[in-house]
């Protein structure tokens, strides 16, 4: 009997609608797990929980030079090559995060736009910290309203040119939706405002969530 009921409970999260009108199933069903490639991540960044999880760390550590690590801002990219539908979420932690998908070709070196995700024309961003969400694409930024969270989805439909951002509470809210044409495969991205104690981790979606 508890069994039944456990079942019927994760049943009932499964069919509940997100604020876009879809079954948090449908979700589920194009989870992706994310790992962070050490190659891409700035020196100050700490990857740890098997690349899943980023924090800025206290003090420089020798780190190995290499031309995809991001050498100004607090940057890393996933490994994953996302091409069809993928779902991920990314929990954060300590302070600002920008979420954000782009190509793998952004540029690494240096402090310009051209490097940072979210103020160049290969990448997309939503900035999420305490009081606040902020979409940025190509330089340009909008004002995001929802209710707050550190739990943040993100859904990709690479083939339709969809890009979408939820709040993940006990419901899942549409923060911001995007409808473009991607040309190249796309990487998830992390950028960690702040100092020492900001973390971003990719969790792995569960209707357990719900």
């Amino acid at each position: 009997a508890v069994k039944q009921s456990q079942l019927q409970r994760k049943g009932a999260r499964s069919r509940r609608i997100s604020s876009s009108g879809r079954t948090i199933a449908e979700f589920l069903k194009y989870s992706q797990q994310i790992t962070l490639d050490p190659n891409s991540a700035h020196r100050r960044l700490l990857l740890s929980k098997e690349n899943r999880k980023v924090a800025i760390k206290r003090q420089d550590d020798a780190f190995i030079p290499h031309p995809d690590r991001f050498t100004y801002w607090y940057q890393v990219l996933g490994r994953q090559s996302l091409t069809g539908r993928s779902y991920w979420e990314v929990e954060r932690r300590g302070g600002g995060v920008f979420i954000a998908v782009t190509y793998k070709n952004i540029s690494r070196a240096g402090s310009e736009n051209e490097c940072i995700l979210g103020f160049n024309d290969k990448s997309w961003a939503l900035k999420c910290d305490n009081n606040s969400y902020m979409f940025w694409y190509n330089k340009q930024c909008r004002p995001v309203s929802g209710p707050q969270s550190s739990r943040v989805g993100v859904y990709l439909d690479h083939k339709a040119g969809i890009l979408s951002f939820y709040s993940v509470s006990e419901t899942m809210t549409l923060l911001h939706r995007v409808q473009t044409t991607f040309t190249q495969p796309l990487h998830a991205g992390l950028w960690l405002l702040g100092s020492s104690g900001v973390s971003a981790e990719f969790n792995e979606p569960s209707s357990e969530n719900f």
